[in-house]
């Protein structure tokens, strides 16, 4: 069982991780942020997602915090660092992830689709690779499932019209 310490400071970083996903939405993308925070607690990197306006598929907001804390540190591993997404890793996420050596990945909310820390796949926490990360689920769930609800019920109605 997490430490309220713990636990009031996923939420910290979480809600971090919220406001960077309204940035997305905002921006047209959908609304997904990450933050990531070294051991120290400290944010070496942040993004959200921007695939559609910066024309790169890989431009996840995972993707974009890792390559921000990467650049930050001047090393492409992260080891003792824990990630904040909004949703659920997909594969190409959780390959950097991997890649990365990031030790804890906090999720706000599943994906169902795509999810691989453990919806669809589960690559972070699997014998079969030579790191795993910590997972944990559902911190602030409510609230960036209902701001990517809402984000493509918008979108929807946007294109009956």
């Amino acid at each position: 069982m997490a430490s309220v310490e713990t636990e009031e400071t996923d939420l910290y970083w979480m809600t971090k991780a919220y406001h960077l996903a309204q940035q997305a939405a905002d921006h047209g993308e959908v609304p997904v942020g990450a933050v990531l925070v070294n051991t120290h607690n400290q944010c070496i990197g942040e993004g959200w997602n921007r695939p559609i306006t910066g024309h790169d598929p890989t431009a996840h907001a995972e993707i974009v915090a890792i390559r921000n804390a990467a650049k930050l540190l001047g090393n492409y591993r992260l080891p003792g660092a824990t990630l904040y997404a909004t949703l659920e890793p997909c594969s190409m996420c959780a390959g950097a992830i991997i890649h990365a050596r990031i030790s804890r990945v906090v999720i706000a909310t599943p994906d169902p689709r795509s999810g691989c820390a453990g919806s669809v796949y589960n690559l972070l926490d699997t014998v079969h690779f030579n790191h795993r990360a910590e997972i944990t689920m559902g911190v602030l769930q409510h609230e960036c499932s209902s701001l990517i609800k809402a984000f493509f019920l918008d979108r929807r109605k946007n294109s009956e019209n």
